[in-house]
This record gives C-alpha cells, sequence and structure tokens, in this order.
C-alpha cells in the first residue's frame, strides 16, 4: 500500500523463555485475591443475551461486577467498584444459557466479561463446568491480571480467551491503567503453553495507544505464539463519557477524538504482519 516502516530491532523473551518463567523460575506475582461472591454464586452487573461481538458466534454475555483496573477509556466506570452488582445462582445462569441454546449454533455459547470475571474465578470454574455438561462454549474476557492455581483451572475450562492487551509498554500501560502489564503478559504465556485458543484484544486511542513504535513491538512480542487466532482492534469511543460524569468520577480523555479511519487503517497494517487475522471490532 506504499507504506514504508522504520526497521526496528525489539528485545524480548522469547515464547519458550515465556513459558519457563511461567514453570517456576521466576518470583510470583503479588496475586489479588479478592472475590466478591460465594463459590456458588456470581456478582453481576448485567446480561447481554444476544451478543455478536464478544467471542465466535452468538452468546450470552454476562457482565461481572468489580474491576482491579482503572482503564481511562473504561465504557462501563461503573463495574469498576467491587461493590454494587447483582448476586445470581450459577445453576441460574446455566439454566439460562440452556434456554438460549438453540440460537447459539455450532460457534456461540456464554462468555464471562466485565469488570474482571478473574476476580471471581472460584465462582466460574463451576459454572464452567456446568456448561461444557450441556456442550456449551465457553469464552473469557479477561485483562489477565491474576495467575494462580485457581486461574488455571479456570483456564483449562475455558475454550476462548479473549486477552485485553490494553499496551505492550508498561509504562504506558500504568497510564491507561493505574497497573502493570506483567500479569498480562504471563497470563498470555501461560495459556501458548496449554495450546488453547485465545484472541488478543486492543484498544486503540489516538496520542494513548496508537505510537507505531509500540505497535510494531506487540506484534514482534507475540509473533511467534500458535495459540493466538486473531487479534481484534477496539478503536476508542465516547459512548461512555456520560457515566463518567453521572458518577462523579473525572475523564482523562477528554478532548480525545475516536481514531480515524487512516488510523484504524495503519493499525490494521502493522498487526497484519504479524497476526494471523486482524480484525476491527
Amino acid at each position: 500500500m506504499g507504506l514504508f516502516f522504520k526497521i526496528m530491532i525489539y528485545t524480548r523473551l522469547s515464547v519458550q523463555q515465556d513459558i519457563n518463567i511461567l514453570m517456576g523460575t521466576d518470583r510470583k506475582p503479588k496475586v489479588n485475591k479478592q472475590s466478591t461472591s460465594a463459590p456458588d454464586e456470581l456478582n453481576i452487573h448485567s446480561i447481554e443475551t444476544f451478543g455478536t461481538h464478544d467471542g465466535p458466534g452468538i452468546r450470552m454475555v454476562v457482565f461481572v461486577q468489580g474491576c482491579q483496573f482503572h482503564c481511562v477509556y473504561c465504557a462501563n466506570p461503573d463495574t469498576i467498584a467491587i461493590k454494587g452488582g447483582s448476586r445470581i445462582n450459577i445453576e441460574e445462569l446455566v439454566q439460562r444459557a440452556i434456554k438460549q441454546k438453540p440460537y447459539f449454533g455450532k460457534k456461540g455459547g456464554v462468555t464471562v466479561s466485565g469488570g474482571e470475571p478473574l476476580l471471581q474465578r472460584a465462582s466460574l470454574i463451576p459454572l464452567f463446568k456446568r456448561l461444557h455438561e450441556e456442550g456449551i462454549n465457553t469464552a473469557l474476557d479477561s485483562n489477565g491480571r491474576l495467575l494462580d492455581d485457581s486461574t488455571r483451572e479456570l483456564l483449562a475450562e475455558t475454550d476462548v480467551l479473549l486477552l485485553d492487551v490494553k499496551h505492550i509498554n508498561d509504562d504506558w500501560h500504568h497510564k491507561l491503567t493505574t497497573v502493570s502489564n506483567q500479569g498480562t503478559l504471563k497470563v498470555a504465556a501461560y495459556r501458548e503453553a496449554t495450546g488453547k485458543t485465545m484472541w488478543l484484544r486492543y484498544v486503540l486511542v489516538p496520542g494513548w495507544s496508537d505510537q507505531e513504535e509500540y505497535l510494531h513491538e506487540l506484534g514482534a512480542h507475540f509473533r511467534d505464539y500458535r495459540s493466538i487466532e486473531k487479534i481484534e482492534i477496539q478503536p476508542y469511543h465516547k459512548l461512555g463519557v456520560h457515566k463518567w460524569e453521572a458518577l462523579g468520577m473525572p475523564y482523562k480523555l477528554e478532548g480525545v477524538e475516536p481514531p480515524s479511519a487512516d488510523q484504524i487503517a495503519k493499525t490494521v497494517g502493522i498487526f497484519s504482519q504479524y497476526f494471523r487475522e486482524v480484525k476491527v471490532n
């Protein structure tokens, strides 16, 4: 397309080195063990009954309450607080999914999003096991902050992991979320080690996450991952700004406009050099 890119040298761990880290040769990350529900129930924000943007096919999407990230562009800031939400029994969710199963088709199923689902991983394990008993596909939309035995057990029951990579540069990741990206990268490496399906999701924010050098660095980091089927570009939008205002929370992206068609196309062009499939979601 007539685009020329600088030849850039990246220093990164190989996939095998990433995997070795997860086998106990590094210091274990501090894990937030806080849960917002009992093992037989979930604390949820809402349920979408006909989702088409959160995993393969048509899906029932369960949005849980509570998140340890504070993303500056969060479209649902009302899901961040641990307190709030509504408690729902695991079996009730399963029965709802069974009623919707005829609409799922061959690819659809149930996606748990948030908020951050890993904060309630103890409850999600039995939920996903029950869904599998009913022949229902499971997907987890997560920031990957927590990796412990419960997370590993949950990922074993997860058919598709939708991993939200906010930024490959740790300093910029802090600016976007207030926390490090190391947990996310370790969960990605662990998922790769298991060989189970993973999609990456990347929110494109002009001036915050659209830097060409870091887009290349992200691609180079994941270039050799065989478990990644695709990366989804999610263009920044302003649909959630009114929620920040209603909650009395300052919105740090005031004045930032959604990416243009040219900016999106440029990002697609970069990611296409590294990933099998690039989708704008």
